[in-house]
């Protein structure tokens, strides 16, 4: 099971505990806000409770992110579904906006009929005072629990907890003022409750849209993955490192170099390596890495240059000239230029090798536009014998 698997179980685990602990709180103190706020006469604690109903809402869109955000990959989600979160901070953020904005045509209506407002009562005060304490606890909760697991989702709804406690307070300072017999306050107080909440769902809903027009990680976090990478074995430099957001996750594309001349299955193994690295991180979801000879941001490869079967056609059309095949044929396409090493077979006679040391390359390497053409030939360590104190022969090479 990968590291981002076992986090998306724990932050599923914190997103229902905290949740459910949200809206048992809400629940209970926006029957009170709205029940008191409506015999108090205070139109600031009414708008208070509409913000707790409003947060009540997000709750429920929490749970519903929560649970679809985690279901598989699947035919039409090849990544999985973590952006269901983000799609849920945005519709979050256009219902606290909408909130807000009818919170502040409401305060608007009060204010400018000033002589129709009621005298508040204590009750309202002694409702935002408890309301106040018990969103700020909430707050502590579910910050802490939500950085824990890293969920934008829970931190946004964490906040949302902290703006229902400051709104509080300025819910209580604005019922202070009405009854000390400045009535205008307790609409005021109600004005700014709505801007917050205004405000609140703005930054929310733009984090959201960011996200969902593939913003990156962060530098500090893009730099780890780049020490991740630069820190394999067989790695030499990392370039075009690229991230998008994935909900709470990502995904990654880089590019490392390694050994021009190593074979193709090390430089496959070095890539798996390196991937496997990123991955220990709980934000990654997955990576594609692509292995590089070379740089081919700053080191572009020149124009075209022969394909392999054109360099096999040609060269075994060579070789047979001085009755020669080869046994094995890798080619270096490099800025720096295209290089062939040619394998032949270790059975070559004594002729075979005179006529190849005789012959003139030069006009091949012209032909096929190669910088160099290494010849090799294949090794082959013949078996010894050993005797042992009981006369048993054993081969070893």
């Amino acid at each position: 099971m990968s590291q981002s698997t076992v986090h998306a179980a724990e932050k599923q685990d914190v997103a229902r505990k905290t949740t459910f602990a949200s809206i048992a709180v809400n629940s209970v103190l926006m029957a009170a806000q709205i029940v008191v706020g409506v015999s108090a006469h205070s139109q600031a604690l009414i708008a208070d409770g509409i913000h707790s109903l409003a947060h009540l809402v997000s709750d429920f869109i929490v749970l519903l992110a929560n649970r679809h955000s985690a279901a598989a990959p699947d035919d039409d989600h090849n990544y999985g579904h973590s952006r269901y979160e983000t799609i849920a901070s945005l519709f979050l953020g256009a219902l606290l906006i909408a909130v807000g904005v009818g919170m502040l045509w409401r305060a608007g209506e009060r204010i400018t009929n000033l002589q129709d407002i009621p005298e508040v009562h204590a009750g309202a005060l002694i409702v935002a005072v408890i309301v106040l304490i018990f969103k700020e606890l909430l707050f502590r909760y579910m910050l802490r629990a939500a950085e824990r697991v890293r969920s934008a989702l829970l931190i946004a709804n964490a906040w949302h907890a902290r703006s229902d406690a400051a709104s509080s307070l300025v819910v209580a300072i604005g019922v202070i003022g009405s009854m000390a017999g400045w009535r205008l306050l307790d609409p005021i107080a109600a004005a700014v409750v709505g801007f917050m909440v205004a405000r609140m769902g703005w930054t929310f809903g733009w984090d959201a849209l960011q996200d969902l027009s593939d913003r990156a990680l962060d530098h500090a976090e893009t730099k780890k993955l780049r020490l991740l990478l630069s820190s394999t074995p067989g790695v030499r430099d990392v370039h075009e490192l690229r991230t998008r957001k994935m909900g709470d996750l990502a995904i990654v594309d880089a590019h490392i170099l390694v050994d021009p001349l190593i074979s193709v299955s090390e430089g496959h193994t070095i890539a798996e390596l390196a991937r496997a690295r990123l991955l220990t991180n709980t934000r990654i979801l997955d990576a594609l890495i692509h292995v590089d000879p070379e740089n081919d941001e700053a080191n572009p490869l020149p124009g075209r240059m022969p394909t392999r079967s054109t360099v096999s056609n040609t060269l075994s059309a060579v070789l047979g000239a001085h009755g020669l095949t080869y046994s094995a044929l890798n080619l270096h396409y490099l800025s720096s230029g295209f290089d062939i090493d040619v394998t032949l077979p270790a059975d070559l006679t004594e002729d075979q090798v005179a006529s190849l040391e005789s012959g003139d390359f030069d006009a091949l390497k012209q032909q096929l536009g190669a910088r160099e053409i290494r010849f090799m030939q294949t090794v082959r360590i013949m078996p010894r014998v050993v005797l042992t104190e009981s006369n048993a022969v054993s081969r070893a090479t």
